[in-house]
């Protein structure tokens, strides 16, 4: 999907400006959005790439006003609602008006060490042999999907030279939609004044790219 939050390579926002030694949270609440992130999470009730579309649906206002734990609160909101888990008016008002739903799992205080390292693996069993190798010439596909992709704006349609194979992963783009489909998964070098033209200061930039971005 193309929208404000595929700024990647934009002019005009401004430097990205580090804080050495800022804390994890700015905010109490902030914690607390995070604590809900990963519980809500661990019921399975979404994946992680439907989290990610959820916050690329919200009003670009809102996106680039928020700030990053707004953004993912009020995309925890629109999965709620989405999924019948809490109503416009629950959220609003912060407190339960109706018979909370079902979920398939619930994450206990003791368990979130173990689950937060354990992860949910993301490589499959190959289906068929990668079509590229390191060293190949390859071209992103130049595509405006109405959906949640992983393929920047800016390196669409671009040549690019295939620096590593990651194997054969849970491809996001469908997984955004709750389909289980994996492909292969590669580490692609850019060239810079590829990307850019000739006046970026820039060398190469490197972005992972599954098979069906990718065509020789």
């Amino acid at each position: 999907m193309n929208g404000v939050h595929d700024m990647g390579g934009f002019q005009d926002f401004g430097p990205v400006r580090p804080e050495p030694g800022a804390p994890p949270f700015h905010h109490a609440w902030e914690r607390r959005v995070l604590g809900l992130t990963l519980a809500m999470g661990a019921t399975g009730a979404w994946n992680i790439d439907q989290s990610r579309a959820a916050r690329e649906s919200l009003p670009p206002a809102l996106y680039l006003s928020g700030g990053y734990y707004r953004i993912w609160m009020e995309a925890m909101g629109v999965l709620l609602q989405e999924r019948g888990l809490a109503t416009a008016g629950e959220l609003r008002e912060g407190r339960m008006q109706v018979v909370p739903g079902e979920v398939r799992r619930v994450l206990r205080a003791q368990d979130v060490g173990n689950a937060l390292a354990r992860g949910t693996p993301v490589e499959r069993t190959p289906a068929a042999p990668a079509l590229f190798k390191p060293g190949d010439r390859v071209r992103t596909r130049e595509w405006n999907p109405p959906g949640h992709t992983r393929l920047p704006r800016y390196c669409r349609g671009k040549p690019g030279t295939i620096a590593r194979v990651h194997g054969f992963h849970v491809f996001a783009d469908a997984h955004a939609l709750g389909q289980e489909a994996a492909h292969w998964l590669y580490n692609v070098r850019f060239e810079a004044r590829d990307l850019w033209g000739e006046h970026t200061t820039a060398g190469a930039v490197h972005v992972d790219c599954w098979e069906p971005y990718l065509c020789a």
